[in-house]
């Protein structure tokens, strides 16, 4: 198995998902103010071929570097890397005027792009690799927030729960319930997202899990509010709180529990669960902006690491699952301690993405997290 790296961040470690960036996303294109209006040769797919460089976008650590080298070798181009560190951060520079051949949105970002048009169109038939995803994981053949994947590819994929130690605190129930519990208060963290800790106190009461009714919201802060006082914090940066023992039980990415295993001395003391209310879905794609200096290049990396080889390495650098078709077993060797990061078909299919809602209720959303967070 491949290593990861000696000292990894945490693939969102400084994801924010705060009242500053998220606009109502109702109306198409809201947020989004490109340099020019694109027209219809700016949106239109291109054939793989290399037209330059690949300017890249994306979190940090994301792409085994070996994998890159390996682009690089064989069309002759560079990678020139650059980082964000949360959604709101990637739509800035793209509103800035930046211009990158590839980016990486997750879902609900992706729809945003796609309504506004900042999004070019991906012909699949034109990737040698293409069916080894759509051919196999059907959800992603036309998911909610691209119909029939017209500007999108999916990256990885992903689930939320818990994270703990089972050296510190035994065994859990498999609730959400269990983040309350008084063997590990004082010693509790819920990741700093908005959309997350909201989604975890409205599937903990029965509600969607992307509500905006203001009254679906007072009962999820009211709930979240006899919580508050048994945190230690909110910290995006679970892998770490676990190994160094300052938090016994995390809200959690999969992912990142799965890259952890890598590093932990004794991987059976801890512990990953996805609770039985449901949990959070979500998933990260690759993208071609509607600028993209070289979008031939862009074509011929998405194929690139759609290959099943690169597919392999990847999983076992960054510990999330990406849908390709024979790689599944890479995976579950992976997680073989942690199972419940196994993301099935059904998950995907169980409507539990955090989704875009209009002006009002993104407004509402903010000022619950505001509340939640004050305390």
């Amino acid at each position: 198995m491949s290593p990861v790296p000696p000292t990894p961040p945490t693939r969102r470690a400084l994801l924010r998902a705060g009242a500053s960036g998220l606009l109502g996303a109702a109306a198409a294109g809201c947020g989004f103010m490109p340099a020019r209006t694109p027209d219809a040769k700016d949106l239109a797919p291109v054939r793989p071929r290399v037209d330059g460089d690949l300017v890249y976008f994306n979190w940090a650590d994301y792409v085994d570097p070996s994998v890159f080298k390996g682009f690089e070798k064989e069309y002759g181009v560079k990678v020139v890397q650059s980082n964000f560190d949360s959604m709101e951060g990637m739509v800035a520079k793209l509103n800035a005027g930046n211009r990158y051949d590839i980016v990486f949105p997750t879902a609900k970002w992706a729809q945003r792009l796609v309504r506004g048009g900042r999004l070019r169109r991906i012909d699949h038939s034109r990737l040698t690799n293409a069916h080894a995803i759509f051919g196999t994981y059907g959800y992603f053949a036309d998911p909610w927030y691209d119909p029939g994947s017209a500007h999108t590819v999916p990256f990885t994929a992903y689930k939320t729960g818990i994270g703990w130690r089972r050296d510190r605190i035994g065994e859990l129930t498999g609730s959400w319930k269990d983040l309350w519990s008084d063997k590990a208060r004082g010693k509790v963290f819920l990741l700093d997202d908005r959309d997350e800790v909201l989604g975890m106190g409205a599937l903990e009461l029965g509600l969607p899990v992307s509500t905006g009714e203001t009254g679906d919201l007072d009962r999820i802060t009211s709930l979240l509010g006899t919580l508050r006082p048994r945190l230690r914090g909110f910290s995006s940066d679970s892998y770490n709180n676990l190994l160094n023992g300052n938090a016994v039980m995390t809200q959690a990415w999969s992912g990142d529990m799965a890259a952890m295993l890598n590093q932990a001395k004794d991987p059976s003391v801890f512990g990953f669960q996805a609770p039985k209310e449901r949990t959070p879905i979500n998933s990260d794609c690759y993208a071609i902006p509607w600028n993209a200096p070289h979008p031939g290049t862009a074509m011929l990396f998405i194929d690139y690491m759609l290959r099943p080889e690169n597919v392999k390495k990847n999983i076992e650098y960054i510990g999330y699952p990406m849908p390709v078709a024979g790689t599944e077993k890479v995976y579950a060797a992976l997680v073989e301690p942690f199972p419940e990061c196994l993301v099935t078909e059904a998950d995907l299919k169980a409507d539990l993405f955090f989704r875009n809602g209009g002006r009002a209720a993104e407004d509402a959303r903010d000022t619950a997290w505001t509340h939640v967070k004050a305390g």
